[in-house]
């Protein structure tokens, strides 16, 4: 299995512990932030997603309802250190699918706020979309999200935390 340390040159193998790190916190900050602007108002959620006019209203209602719970705690997962791998992929899916329904409104002609940080929905009179502004803060939070799934490894988490103690376990019963 290739590790880390085969992949980098020796300079940047001590940076990967830190950028894994940097990128949860980032990645954790960002959808706890997302999470808790909408965790208080479904309806505004729900009203959001629907601006979008991609899901069955059905759909459109549980996704929306579904994604500030979700978001908190996949903040919190990779704020804490724990499932970092898998936290790390659930939030680049969540990031393409962002990437694309933005880009698909834009597209389209629609005139609607994302509602990535609450509210959203359509926009009123005068008022202009952001999509080029959210499409690179979203493709941004992908790529830090597709390199943390490939690294996940950083300082002061859980995971890091429980591996260092299989790791001591492993060497005892040796």
């Amino acid at each position: 299995m290739n590790t880390v340390a085969q992949d980098l040159r020796p300079g940047l193998r001590d940076a990967v512990p830190w950028f894994g790190t940097l990128a949860r916190l980032v990645l954790g900050i960002v959808w706890i932030v997302a999470g808790s602007a909408k965790i208080t108002d479904l309806e505004a959620s729900v009203r959001a997603v629907r601006a979008y006019r991609l899901l069955p209203e059905a759909l459109a209602q549980v996704v929306g309802a579904g994604l500030p719970p979700a978001e908190l705690l996949l903040g919190v997962l990779l704020v804490v250190g724990l499932g970092v791998r898998a936290s790390a992929v659930v939030s680049a899916l969540l990031m393409a699918a962002f990437v694309v329904g933005i880009a698909s409104a834009w597209a389209r002609g629609l005139r609607i706020d994302c509602g990535c940080f609450g509210d959203g929905g359509e926009l009123a009179a005068g008022e202009d979309p952001a999509y080029g502004w959210d499409l690179l803060r979203d493709a941004a939070l992908l790529a830090l999200s597709v390199a943390l799934a490939r690294w996940p490894r950083g300082r002061f988490g859980i995971d890091g935390a429980l591996d260092a103690r299989r790791e001591r376990r492993d060497q005892e019963e040796q």
